[in-house]
């Protein structure tokens, strides 16, 4: 039986537990007071993938830990939340990070479902816009920082619109020249998001091309509500992976050109960057490009697409409270 922290629970004389945000294979996240920051919450993501592990595999792992959390605490970019502290205690692994407010993109995806209304391309663009901001500020680094996980429920609204990519139990720094990197360890992602060389990184093939499949496969869950085949059945049954628009008919065509191109079985025959893929994705929607945070609510949206009927309303509603107030 895996034992949680109790709310009141004190780490490092500093992190007051105060809630569970979520739990996973390899640890939970805690939502946490800092004490010495009164008012700061902080989540605090604990990793125990070494409990049962050889003490040189728990070592390595450790070492491993320690190196990855150095890196993403030197990273600083708005679509990632900030990392302020890192330590170990007893067999575990803690990441302190800020709390990122707000639903992520699954929970946003199972209402439109419920309530079976799929959500708007440019909204869903204007998303993917800021996640290529992040991804490529994280593969710019040196050396490349790869996220390995990305999906709906890692990627999160805040209130004021703005993405977040949470999450990075995952991570590692891309390093060909390293054959200490345990990604045995880490995982090898979510299925239905994860392409095919994840799961034989042993042997060096993931480059961040891997995170634009994961990155695409997000694209189609949410441009087409359905969630898509994993990288092993396509690699069965090709015919498994319909088209976005036998999907979603509404869909751009070069959008969904584009989000196929990300999904290419092979690495090679995808664009050779996050940055190059964006740049495809909005061929077809160039205003999008520069819509910013905003995009990510469909009322701007809608003002610039329907600024004439925005004025003629407002034009009536001044006449209406003229005549009420000041007439007669």
């Amino acid at each position: 039986m895996v034992d949680y922290l109790e709310p009141g629970q004190i780490l490092r004389q500093r992190y007051k537990i105060t809630g569970l945000i979520g739990v996973g294979g390899m640890g939970a996240v805690y939502l946490a007071e800092d004490n010495r920051l009164p008012g700061r919450q902080c989540a605090v993501k604990e990793t125990r993938f070494h409990l049962n592990a050889t003490e040189a595999v728990a070592a390595a792992a450790r070492r491993q830990f320690q190196q990855e959390a150095a890196i993403l605490a030197r990273l600083d970019h708005p679509g990632l939340p900030k990392v302020s502290d890192y330590f170990s205690e007893a067999d575990r692994d803690y990441l302190v990070m800020d709390f990122v407010p707000g639903r992520n993109l699954q929970e946003i995806l199972a209402e439109c479902n419920r309530n079976g209304q799929p959500l708007d391309e440019a909204v869903v663009l204007g998303w993917l816009n800021q996640l290529c901001d992040a991804l490529t500020y994280l593969h710019s680094q040196q050396p490349p920082v790869l996220h390995r996980d990305i999906k709906p429920a890692n990627i999160k609204l805040t209130p004021d619109n703005r993405i977040k990519l949470v999450d990075f139990g995952l991570v590692k720094p891309l390093d060909p020249n390293d054959p200490t990197t345990l990604t045995g360890l880490q995982g090898a992602g979510s299925l239905p998001y994860a392409p095919l060389e994840q799961y034989v990184d042993y042997l060096g093939h993931t480059d961040p091309r891997s995170d634009l499949y994961a990155l695409g496969a997000t694209a189609y869950h949410l441009l087409t509500g359905h969630t898509p085949a994993s990288a092993q059945e396509r690699f069965l049954r090709p015919e498994s992976l319909p088209d976005p628009r036998a999907l979603n008919p509404r869909l751009s065509s070069g959008v969904a050109q584009a989000v196929l191109a990300a999904m290419a079985p092979h690495p090679k025959d995808r664009p050779a960057s996050v940055a190059a893929w964006q740049k495809m994705l909005f061929a077809s929607a160039p205003d999008l490009l520069s819509a910013g945070p905003s995009s990510s609510s469909s009322g701007p949206v809608w003002l610039r697409e329907n600024w004439l009927l925005a004025a003629l309303a407002l034009g009536l509603l001044i006449a209406s409270l003229w005549v009420t107030f000041f007439s007669g």
